[in-house]
């Protein structure tokens, strides 16, 4: 089951045969446009409401909402960590364990779905979601979370900006579209991109000579697009078992636990490689803890390819390349209003028993 169609619909051989076609074989840039395009200034796809912006930057960082407390969407998307939390598997609500490990937030609208598994359609739905999560929030409903929310006398006013005329803005739905509109700001222009703009120097000869590698040897046939990566779904493990190769204690079905369809065993959502360099542990399980190891097990497993060392490294010098700035409206954290946290009842033995593989995020 080979799901190698980019964003633009193309398949990774007609791309690469455009890029060639375009400038020849020796035009790297040109090459690399039309696999990977430019990365936008946003990710909306719609005007950006400031006051939406404003406030789902607020609850991005909130963590009265959830059951314990202590959770918000930065539990898991820490800025210092290029908004992953550095975990194998995040810890959330209770201490839970989450299944699967936290993808960074970073241009992560970018992306055809969230979650490894492609189960939440858009960052608002993610968002959303997440509020009933027994491993995110642990709300027994959405709207005992609102009830929270609505506890805390700062909020009544930021919402009724956000969202004009309405008589009780502050609701599951706009929670998650105020976050989402948040979250589609944060794109990190990196050195990859200057490079692409025509900077030369804004990438090192062995960075050249990695994205050259990482072009020929296939890996842009799955990761392409502006987030190079993130835009189709992949069967983990085309050429040999995933797991041997990781050394994963578990072995996940992927989308199959999803879609129920036997054609989506280990399948899983391309990740975008953007940031790659600066969020280990590698992979849906974080089975692996390394860069160069990582891109050693895709060629293994996904080509059937032994890299040499040296151009390992190249490859791993050009996903460097795709380190960004991070906005300045996520690198500090925000002052929330002002409110305590009402502590929750006890919960019964039962629920602390709750399996990893049942916790969705």
């Amino acid at each position: 089951m080979h799901r190698h169609t980019s964003i633009t619909g193309l398949t990774f051989a007609g791309l690469l045969a455009f890029a060639a076609t375009a400038a020849g074989e020796g035009d790297l840039r040109t090459q690399a446009k039309a696999l990977f395009g430019a990365l936008p200034k946003d990710m909306a796809t719609h005007p950006l409401k400031p006051e939406q912006v404003a406030l789902g930057r607020l609850l991005f960082f909130e963590p009265r909402v959830s059951a314990d407390g202590t959770v918000s969407c930065a539990r898991c998307h820490q800025p210092a960590l290029y908004g992953t939390d550095a975990l194998v598997k995040p810890i959330g609500v209770q201490h839970r364990v989450n299944p699967r490990n936290a993808p960074t937030v970073l241009n992560a609208a970018l992306q055809i779905s969230q979650h490894w598994r492609g189960d939440r359609v858009s960052v608002e739905d993610q968002a959303s979601q997440a509020l009933t999560g027994p491993a995110s929030y642990g709300n027994p409903s959405q709207e005992a979370a609102m009830a929270k929310l609505r506890a805390i006398p700062g909020y009544r006013e930021l919402f009724a900006k956000a969202f004009p005329g309405q008589a009780e803005p502050i609701t599951a739905e706009n929670w998650g579209t105020a976050i989402g509109t948040y979250e589609r700001t944060l794109v990190t222009p990196a050195p990859f991109d200057a490079w692409l703009a025509g900077n030369d120097g804004a990438l090192s000869p062995s960075a050249q000579a990695g994205l050259k590698a990482f072009i020929e040897t296939g890996c842009a046939s799955c990761h392409n697009g502006s987030g190079v990566g993130g835009a189709v779904y992949q069967k983990f493990g085309l050429a040999e078992e995933y797991w041997k190769a990781t050394g994963s204690r578990e072995i996940d079905k992927g989308r199959e636990d999803v879609t129920k369809a036997p054609a989506d065993e280990y399948v899983f959502k391309v990740p975008s490689l953007r940031n790659v360099a600066m969020t280990p542990p590698y992979f849906h399980d974080g089975s692996v803890a390394a860069l160069p190891q990582a891109v050693q097990i895709m060629a293994q497993v996904q080509l059937g390819k032994t890299l040499p060392d040296g151009t390992v490294k190249d490859i791993v010098a050009f996903l460097e390349s795709l380190t960004g700035t991070l906005p300045a409206e996520f690198a500090t954290e925000p002052v929330l209003p002002a409110a305590a946290f009402e502590a929750p009842q006890p919960q019964p033995a039962s629920d602390a028993g709750t399996p990893a593989e049942s916790l969705q995020r």
